[in-house]
């Protein structure tokens, strides 16, 4: 069903083919419709869909920057690249721009949405009802898949991180940056560090938070580390007073939530988080699923966890439906699924090990096997894209990388920033105590940031204030924590 190994991508893809000069106007940019707008200077550059083909056609990149404070700053800018796979570097930036404001004091911020995100020849299609509330099987996802792939603008097979680090480079040609301070969140870690493979001169600092190394496949184990972190944080409430006086047996009733919902869905009605009109949703294990994981990722919403599960396990679920549909529409709004799917299916699924998966731990998540399940149903269909013969090393390098984990994360623990660190000359890693997915929102994390990247050295680093970064506390009941 899988594809085999990797192929090497075209030799003409090591240099910044078609650069060009791009001009830049006085633009805003947000974090979608209703958020405040940031000041920037906006412009599109075209690079080949294939960047080895002079006939290729043309796709469109959206590149903003937001000027440094410094009216004389440094040639060297900051680059946030997002997660996802599939989130725009514009949306990203402007959600948590006052984390990078520091940054910012000295140095540009350079925005470019990775091709098929964002702006830049957006790879998506409709995600069908059907497929969002559950009703999965492997005939059904395929059908789906192939329908999405009619409906996509420009051949996926050209849409993998090999690709868009070219592209990247290409930017920084055309605006005459020196090099560039990257900072990757999440599969944003991997763009980093590729680059950074890539490009080692054209790299001056690496932030990866939320490491994805190299050499690890997404996908087996995002179910087990995902029940290891929602074990902690009902252990965490066990062994917390108030939360446990509150909710006791809180553990018990989440098992037991999984596997009356595994047996017999929900018929709920539950208002629509755009338009508030009530909304009828067959809520089972999956939505219970999707509702979980994503409260999962921060310490702001771990600490709903307890509660609405006691909620949902004495009746009340539509606040945890609520949140299921709240996320269903934040993905689809943000996430582009055509650039998802090219990911995964060049540089995820055909390298699972199926000997080394743990599946009978999978099967006894709260997740499931849906989404492993799922992902190989999707990639049986997608077309192949070139992975460049080195992608799956770990980087090598003696540039200055700073590593940033949450002890509490359910998706990129901390032994995977080990295991990016293993051929790493000139690094450290910092693991923010009970923090979820990404650091860099969490109290001192944007200063520690900040003079890393100023400074490019590690030597002397404080980073003692991140251990003392605030915890929500567990919310006791709709009003909030307790006093």
């Amino acid at each position: 069903m899988l594809r085999a190994a990797l192929f090497a991508v075209l030799a003409s893809l090591v240099l910044p083919a078609h650069a060009q000069s791009l001009e830049l106007e006085e633009c805003r940019i947000s974090a979608g419709p209703g958020y405040p707008g940031i000041k920037a200077r906006c412009g599109t550059v075209l690079r080949p869909q294939n960047p080895g083909d002079p006939a290729s056609p043309d796709i469109t990149l959206r590149v903003a920057v937001v000027p440094a404070l410094n009216l004389n700053p440094a040639t060297d800018p900051v680059v946030p690249l997002a997660g996802g796979p599939g989130q725009g570097a514009v949306q990203f930036y402007s959600a948590y721009a006052a984390a990078f404001e520091p940054m910012r004091r000295n140095r540009d911020i350079l925005l470019v949405d990775q091709r098929g995100t964002g702006e830049s020849s957006r790879m998506d299609c409709p995600i069908e009802d059907d497929i969002l509330e559950g009703e999965y099987s492997v005939e059904e996802t395929v059908r789906y898949t192939n329908d999405c792939l009619d409906q996509l603008p420009h051949d996926p097979a050209w849409f993998t991180t090999s690709v868009a680090v070219n592209d990247l480079e290409a930017v920084r040609v055309s605006l005459g940056y020196s090099a560039l301070n990257l900072y990757g969140v999440s599969y944003g870690t991997r763009v980093a560090q590729h680059f950074a493979r890539r490009y080692p001169d054209s790299t001056r600092s690496v932030v990866l938070d939320g490491v994805v190394p190299p050499q690890l496949a997404l996908g087996p184990e995002i179910a087990t580390e995902s029940q290891k972190a929602v074990d902690n944080i009902l252990a965490r409430c066990a062994a917390d007073a108030a939360c446990n006086e509150r909710f006791p047996g809180v553990r018990e009733s989440f098992s037991s939530l999984v596997e009356e919902l595994r047996a017999e869905p929900r018929q709920l009605s539950v208002p629509n988080p755009s338009t508030g009109r009530p909304e009828n949703l067959s809520f089972g294990a999956n939505e219970f699923a999707g509702a979980i994981r994503l409260l999962a990722y921060s310490p702001r919403s771990i600490a709903l966890v307890p509660l609405l599960v006691h909620e949902a396990a004495n009746g009340n679920l539509v606040p945890l439906a609520s949140q299921y549909l709240m996320t269903a529409v934040a993905l689809a709004d943000s996430l582009s699924l055509g650039m998802h799917n090219s990911i995964m299916c060049n540089e995820d699924v055909p390298f699972y090990d199926k000997a080394t998966i743990d599946y009978e731990g999978i099967e006894a998540s709260y997740m499931g096997a849906l989404q492993v399940e799922a992902l190989e149903a999707i990639c049986s269909v997608w077309p192949e894209g070139p992975v460049d013969a080195e992608f799956k090393v770990p980087l090598a390098t003696d540039l200055p990388v700073l590593l940033l984990s949450g002890d509490a994360d359910p998706i990129t623990p901390p032994r995977y920033a080990e295991l990016a660190m293993v051929d790493l000359d000139n690094a450290r890693h910092i693991i923010g105590r009970h923090q979820g997915h990404g650091q860099i929102g969490v109290g001192c994390t944007r200063r520690i940031v900040a003079d890393f990247i100023d400074t490019a050295d590690l030597d002397g680093m404080e980073a003692d204030c991140l251990e003392r970064s605030f915890v929500m506390p567990f919310f006791l009941d709709f009003s909030g924590p307790g006093p």
